[in-house]
């Protein structure tokens, strides 16, 4: 079932929970998860609660998994304020939001105070960020062009004990060159050279492409 949803046959994983049901086949967690999932990417969030519903009334419990399918479907389709009142009823079921959680809205929201807003309270109530927590949001912030976000995000890794991968460094990079600031954009591409991490080339810093790939265009354009 979940790999039909997930291949773009939701339609296909309802079909066989229907029938699972209509034979009596005991239903678990799993299997509800995947059909409020299935069920929500096929007609939409309405659909997916609808059978949420079911689920509780059926005596299966939902888990974190189960809220945060369809706290993304909301966000996904612009409910936020509907995404944040199941986030209560996460808490009423005994269920703490976890990073997933959390990255429901970051993907979606579209208002850079209300990310870095949700991303303090993350801090505060104790669920630590993942690297691509970071990365995510490094990237938002950048694309919205405010550095300051940015540097709050880079910094709170730092503090987690958190060591950037290549991809946060590349993501800081692309911010910092998008504001024009390319001797500091420098600073943390030699800094991931350093480190031994590799940086995207980059013509506003005249890096080049690793010189195995240079030699193969080079052929290449020869031949083309």
């Amino acid at each position: 079932m979940d790999a039909l949803a997930k291949s773009g046959k939701p339609w296909k994983a309802f079909k066989i929970f229907k029938e699972m049901k209509q034979k009596g086949i005991p239903i678990d967690v799993v299997a509800y998860n995947t059909a409020i999932h299935a069920v929500g990417l096929a007609q939409g969030v309405d659909f997916a609660v609808r059978l949420y519903r079911q689920m509780v009334d059926s005596g299966c419990k939902p888990n974190a998994s189960t809220f945060n399918t369809i706290i993304k479907l909301f966000c996904k389709e612009g409910r936020f304020k509907e995404g944040y009142a199941f986030v209560q009823q996460m808490h009423k079921a005994g269920c703490e939001p976890n990073v997933l959680t959390y990255h429901c809205f970051f993907q979606y929201l579209s208002r850079p105070q209300e990310v870095l807003g949700l991303f303090e309270k993350m801090l505060e109530r104790g669920c630590q960020p993942r690297m691509d927590t970071y990365v995510m949001l490094i990237k938002r912030f950048g694309r919205w062009g405010f550095l300051r976000p940015v540097f709050i995000v880079w910094k709170a890794m730092e503090e987690q004990g958190l060591s950037p991968d290549a991809f946060a460094y590349n993501a800081l990079i692309d911010a910092l060159l998008e504001k024009g600031m390319v001797e500091l954009a420098r600073k943390y591409d030699e800094e991931m050279l350093a480190k031994g991490l590799s940086p995207k080339p980059r013509k506003e810093l005249g890096t080049k492409l690793p010189e195995a790939e240079s030699d193969r265009d080079n052929v290449l354009n020869g031949v083309l």
